[in-house]
């Protein structure tokens, strides 16, 4: 739950991280396509683009005008003025201004500047800004020296509305100086006099050119200054070369194609962005993908390569930040590998001691069974040749071999039995301290066990555990005679019984040859004796595992110290039951041993 709930949290706000990205880029983008637009407009139509832009920028309020810096340095580079007038006449902001502008207008001299568009010697462009209550009237003017020139001309050369013989060639030399030519046109457009370098550029004017070269004069190759004569109805226009031309595109046009880059911008973007996600998602899965190609070939003890630990782990072993969203799943991984090696040693293990087994097994049935086969061969081919007694030693070997492979096999049953734990109705409340003491006695009593001295220490009072009475005593048989037989005649066997915090504990000692590490670590392993298979090592070689399946079958456990030349000490660790169930016990099934 705890990675499904940060996987999806990551993934949301990944997403919405991206979208406040692509929003903030798209932004970014409309911003420089608005000035690009606003810059390519106000070369088209310079200066009454610069004017538009003053006025769409400032900000007015309680009378005083604020306006950004960037435009005061812009007039002061262009040797522009710009006044600001109220609706009284009153200039309320000047920038760059000289001392022969005035600070008040009439209504007369405001008609006068907007029919003429022109104050003294400025040519002035205007624009109202009616955004507020009461409207604005901004002034912006400069010096143009190329209508004083044409006025000057007009005045000096003009003979009927043309320049007259004598003053071509004069006027010839000062536009040759200039670098500029003139074009005296009739009312239709035509040109009726062309003086000075690519005048004949041009044979007439249709009706709108003269008028779109005045609004958008950034846009053609020359920029025009237009003088009128009333009384003949000729034009004069004055072409100047211009050194910068702004592209003649429409504003529709290059809103059209910012679109379009704009849409490849986001594009490219997002295929930048999708890369950049797909690598770094598709890392750990291609790690991922190496550990189970791994894990197919059995390679569980090598999870991560050296060059792939490096990838994932800084050098204080401590996740990448890329794959600390994978964290749970790597610890996972290396959880897996290390049980499935762990299960692979295991295995490895078992089948070794399998294959043990069944050779220390089949040792042991060959060897009863040649006995019983060789009698059986003497008695099959001459049985006349036999004494009774002869005979009777015979039944008596083939009996006792029969004997022992049906205490193997019943041992084989017995541990493939207690696989699975002792059912509930096989179990009842025991007495422990009695049940060890009555065992302990029963080897005190019996002359062939004769060869050990046995000794007891019973704990205080009743000591009970919910078990099976049989199993508890083939446990403490399996552990008696393991200690007898593993030890030279005259040893000493203590058996100690005492309780322990939650816990009945059962220990077998000795003070005998003791046990090496190895056979410490095979010791309740099935049919472990070291394969000796020599007719005097009696039993089935599964005693000891017998005696821990019935200890695991109890929920009980196992504890074993020992030291070669100092002896062994086998500890069995039983539940111990409360008083309640104890109390509620009958005595008879408490000391079910009795009647066994």
């Amino acid at each position: 739950m705890k990675l499904r709930r940060r996987l999806a949290f990551h993934f949301t706000y990944q997403m919405i991280a991206l979208s406040v990205l692509m929003l903030c880029v798209l932004l970014v983008l409309l911003f420089f396509l608005l000035k690009h637009i606003n810059n390519e407009e106000m070369k088209r139509n310079f200066p009454a683009g610069v004017l538009e832009g003053i006025v769409a920028e400032t900000i007015t309020e309680d009378g005083v005008v604020r306006l950004a810096e960037y435009w005061n340095v812009l007039l002061k580079e262009s040797d522009m003025w710009l006044q600001v007038v109220d609706t009284g006449g009153q200039v309320i902001h000047a920038s760059n201004t000289n001392s022969d502008i005035p600070e008040q207008y009439s209504v007369s001299q405001l008609l006068e500047i907007q029919e003429s568009g022109r104050l003294g010697g400025y040519t002035v462009n205007w624009e109202m800004d009616l955004a507020y209550e009461e409207p604005l009237l901004y002034l912006l003017g400069r010096v143009d020296e190329k209508a004083d020139w044409l006025q000057s001309w007009f005045a000096r050369f003009q003979e009927n509305g043309v320049v007259s013989p004598e003053g071509s060639v004069r006027l010839g030399e000062e536009l040759a100086r200039l670098g500029g030519f003139l074009h005296v046109i009739n009312g239709e457009g035509e040109i009726v006099q062309a003086i000075g370098d690519r005048s004949a550029e041009k044979d007439s004017y249709h009706p709108l050119e003269i008028i779109a070269m005045q609004e958008q004069p950034g846009t053609y190759s020359t920029s025009i200054t237009v003088y009128r004569d009333q009384r003949t109805g000729h034009t004069w226009l004055y072409h100047t070369p211009r050194e910068n031309v702004a592209n003649k595109v429409s504003v529709m046009q290059e809103v059209i194609w910012a679109t379009v880059w704009l849409m490849i911008c986001m594009l490219i973007i997002s295929l930048a962005i999708s890369f950049w996600n797909g690598y770094r998602y598709s890392r750990p899965l291609l790690l991922f993908t190496g550990w189970f190609e791994r894990m197919g070939r059995g390679e569980y003890e090598e999870v991560l390569t050296p060059k792939d630990r490096k990838r994932v782990f800084r050098r204080n072993g401590k996740l990448r930040m890329r794959y600390k969203l994978y964290k749970e799943v790597i610890h996972a991984f290396y959880l897996m590998a290390n049980r499935l090696a762990e299960a692979k040693e295991e295995r490895e293990r078992l089948d070794r001691n399998r294959e043990e087994w069944m050779s220390g097994i089949s040792h042991d049935l060959r060897t009863p069974l040649a006995s019983i086969q060789g009698y059986g061969y003497m008695l099959e081919n001459a049985p006349e040749e036999w004494s009774k007694e002869e005979l009777r030693e015979m039944g008596t070997v083939i009996r006792e071999k029969g004997d022992y492979m049906l205490d193997l096999i019943n041992d084989f049953s017995l541990v493939f039995r207690l696989k699975s734990r002792i059912a509930p109705q096989e179990m009842s409340p025991v007495d422990v301290n009695e049940l060890v003491r009555r065992c302990v006695l029963k080897y005190v009593n019996d002359a062939t066990w004769s060869k050990a001295s046995y000794t007891f220490s019973g704990g205080e009072g009743e000591l009970p555990v919910n078990g099976n009475a049989n199993w508890l005593q083939r446990l403490m048989d399996n552990l008696i005679t393991n200690a007898v037989k593993h030890n030279p005649d005259g040893i000493e066997i203590e058996v100690r019984v005492e309780k322990r915090p939650g816990w009945v504990a059962i220990t077998v000692a000795d003070q005998g040859v003791g046990m090496d590490e190895e056979t410490m670590a095979n010791l309740f392993e099935r049919y472990y004796r070291g394969t000796n298979t020599e007719e005097s090592m009696e039993g089935s070689g599964l005693g000891m595992s017998i005696a821990k399946a019935i200890v695991e079958a109890h929920q009980g456990q196992v504890e074993v110290w020992s030291e070669p030349g100092r002896g062994t000490a086998i500890t069995v660790l039983l539940p111990e039951i409360g008083d309640r169930a104890w109390d509620g016990a009958d005595e008879a099934a408490a000391t079910g041993v009795r009647r066994s």
